[in-house]
């Protein structure tokens, strides 16, 4: 990677972090503010509240393809930075936000803006050489472990004073970092590697259906919906799991997800770069696979509190696994549609998102029922391990089938 670059590559990684950042930032007060506008009623708070990330998803889904061919056809700049701009603004909506349908209507900004993902990762893809994707790419899993460290915590603190703060302080760092962007940004798509924009591959079944060219493409993308299910399903149920076994506060409950953001850092943002080149890609695939699938069953069994934590420190270390599968991804396609692939993977992720919370919440609930006779109230991780196991089985079916198990040659 040229020195010109690395600026850049850097203000990816920032913009990555703060798009996680605003997130994390409403965690905490979201659902307060939505009780309030509910007079106090919890469980109509809990209803919208649902609603509402459902919502987000589902703009994420859509738009996700969208602004991934955009980037193909007019590069990533303008799309990254007019999607920072679009964020800012949402931000400041939410933050003087009257009533509740403009809440909504800043959740589909939200979703449309946060889509920029895909033109984010089709940067990186751009600007990394073939060797160093894999390392690069685990700037993106170091970025969200950052941001979910980072996020609830302020979003919490700065809550405590005023519960509309948050978003006016995300609207700040958003509109800095577009502003820094707007100067040092360079782009990364040259103009003879564009392509012509296409609607039946920008929207959210052509882009699926893009996915199919490729045998191995395909495998490959399937077995990350499956894996991405399963970690899913643990974010649906971490609260409420922990709070049924151990009786973990939300303190506890946040102390668990800082450890989490933090190993997940490390590991995706330090280790991956390390460890992928000296075992290859593939191998890295399955070796975060296994550990993935040991840890979640270790979270069903778990019987105590510090028993679970060590399981969470053997997930985070499945993390290389990520940053491989992106490497390896985006090598089967050319620089005219790394935006297609990402925006593909990314509405893919958003179906997940939006499946997995159903998956996860009914197999905890039948699992401490009294209709299941014997009580499993780790169920849901089991089946987040089977889903994650099965994933790996199709990679390694595409991995073997293509020889990419070799080890490298160093």
């Amino acid at each position: 990677m040229s020195s010109s670059r690395r600026p850049a590559v850097g203000f990816i990684f920032i913009t990555l972090v703060l798009d996680i950042l605003g997130l994390g930032l409403i965690i905490p007060i979201l659902p307060r503010l939505i009780e309030q506008m509910h007079g106090g009623n919890t469980v109509a708070a809990a209803h919208t509240v649902g609603l509402l990330g459902g919502l987000f998803a589902a703009m994420q889904f859509v738009f996700s393809p969208i602004l991934g061919s955009l980037s193909d056809r007019w590069g990533r700049r303008p799309i990254i930075l007019g999607s920072l701009l679009g964020a800012g603004f949402d931000y400041l909506l939410l933050a003087w936000a009257p009533t509740l349908p403009w809440f909504f209507l800043g959740r589909v900004v939200a979703g449309i803006t946060s889509a920029n993902i895909s033109a984010a990762t089709a940067y990186i893809a751009d600007v990394s050489p073939i060797e160093k994707r894999a390392a690069n790419f685990g700037y993106i899993g170091a970025a969200f472990g950052i941001g979910f460290v980072l996020g609830p915590a302020l979003g919490g603190w700065l809550g405590e004073h005023h519960l509309r703060l948050p978003f006016l302080v995300a609207a700040g760092l958003v509109f800095a970092n577009c502003l820094y962007g707007y100067f040092v940004l360079p782009e990364s798509l040259p103009a003879e590697h564009r392509r012509a924009f296409s609607w039946a591959k920008a929207n959210p079944l052509g882009s699926l259906v893009f996915l199919s060219h490729k045998a191995f493409l395909l495998r490959l993308a399937l077995a990350l919906f499956l894996i991405n299910m399963g970690q899913f399903v643990l974010h649906s149920v971490w609260v409420l799991y922990t709070g049924h076994r151990f009786n973990w506060s939300p303190r506890d409950v946040g102390l668990s997800l800082t450890l989490v953001g933090v190993l997940s850092g490390l590991v995706q943002g330090w280790l991956a770069g390390k460890l992928v080149p000296q075992v290859g890609e593939g191998r890295a695939v399955l070796l975060g696979v296994i550990l993935w699938t040991v840890s979640f069953v270790g979270y069903g069994l778990a019987p105590s509190g510090p028993i679970i934590c060590g399981m969470l420190v053997v997930g985070c270390l499945g993390g290389i696994c990520g940053p491989a599968m992106q490497s390896l991804l985006s090598h089967q396609v050319g620089p005219s549609e790394q935006g297609a692939l990402q925006g593909a993977l990314s509405s893919l992720s958003s179906v997940a998102q939006m499946l997995a919370p159903f998956l996860g919440t009914w197999a905890f609930a039948w699992g401490i029922s009294e209709h299941a006779g014997l009580q499993v109230p780790g169920l849901p991780f089991f089946l987040a391990a089977a889903l994650i196991a099965l994933g790996g089985v199709l990679a390694w079916l595409a991995l073997h089938s293509t020889g990419a198990l070799r080890r490298p040659n160093l």
